[in-house]
């Protein structure tokens, strides 16, 4: 017996349909003549609203995440402090190294990062006047380190300024690590002064806030180089690069810089990591010396320890 010919349906356009099938195979016509003329059914997906209860613990755990860095920092810092390590390491480098595989520099960036972001929620960025630069009505805050590392250059109220024009320039999003580098270099630019020291000029050291600087504070040191925005300083114990507005002249008179010269190379004649730390910390009193000579005292203790480590110029 022969069969009839089969019948096909034929769409002429194409058909979304919200019902849910009972089986999409059963639901979806392919015309192979023409495939642009199909029927597609699409199962709708209901996504639920979140309840008042879940809006309260995204909220809470976003912030979490984004404070994650903060309480890092403030933690390390209250161990840094309090010392809470002596019992078994004998400095916080070690013990930052041994505990968390962390360099001193990484735990230093951390601390500082939290001081700026206190800085940040207590100076005025809590008042902010614009209201587009806020984010699910809750204040815009920075949420790694790396966002924060550039804001450590700059005085306090600065840094509130220049992260509120970060976060405008990035839409009113938590900006980028890049974009506060730019807003802060800018700043930097604007409020640069003339850098009016000159090789050979003894200048102090001020540490402020700066975590690079840490145990540098009020140690001085001889100007080997001078830049644009810094001088490269030989102390007792080593040379670094210091921005302008972390060093302050002693106006000395050229005699007594010859003279502090002259301190500063017995100094590092005898300086080594290899030490004993009675020695270390006595040379490093001398580091800190806010004269430009040594008083006898001083100068007799320096000779024993030239001649026991034969270091006689």
């Amino acid at each position: 017996m022969n069969q009839p010919p089969s019948k096909r349906k034929k769409a002429t356009s194409t058909t979304f349909s919200n019902s849910t099938p009972a089986n999409n195979s059963n639901n979806n016509n392919f015309d192979q003549d023409n495939p642009a003329n199909a029927t597609i059914t699409v199962t709708a997906i209901e996504i639920p609203e979140l309840s008042e209860q879940e809006q309260s613990d995204r909220l809470l755990l976003e912030r979490k995440v984004e404070r994650a860095f903060f309480e890092a920092g403030k933690a390390l810092r209250e161990l840094r402090d309090r010392r809470l390590y002596r019992s078994t390491h004998r400095t916080f480098e070690e013990y930052c190294r041994d505990r968390f595989a962390h360099s001193r520099q990484q735990s230093n960036y951390l601390i500082a990062a939290a001081e700026v972001y206190e800085n940040l929620t207590t100076i005025g960025c809590q008042n902010l006047v614009n209201e587009d630069l806020t984010t699910n009505r809750t204040q815009v805050l920075p949420t790694t380190e790396r966002q924060v590392r550039p804001l450590t250059k700059l005085e306090p109220q600065e840094q509130e300024q220049a992260w509120q024009q970060a976060v405008e320039e990035a839409g009113g999003k938590v900006p980028s690590a890049r974009i506060v580098t730019d807003v802060v270099q800018r700043i930097m630019e604007r409020t640069q002064v003339t850098n009016s020291y000159h090789i050979g000029e003894v200048c102090q050291i001020l540490a402020k806030d700066n975590p690079e600087l840490r145990g540098k504070g009020c140690c001085w040191g001889i100007v080997t180089h001078v830049g644009e925005f810094s001088c490269t300083l030989r102390t007792w114990d080593t040379e670094l690069t210091v921005g302008l507005k972390h060093l302050k002249s002693f106006d000395y008179l050229p005699q007594e810089c010859e003279q502090m010269q002259q301190i500063c190379d017995r100094l590092n004649r005898i300086y080594s990591e290899s030490l004993e730390e009675t020695v270390k910390n006595l040379l490093q009193s001398l580091g800190k010396l806010n004269r430009p000579y040594l008083t006898a005292m001083e100068d007799k203790l320096l000779n024993l320890i030239e001649l026991e480590y034969d270091v006689i110029a």
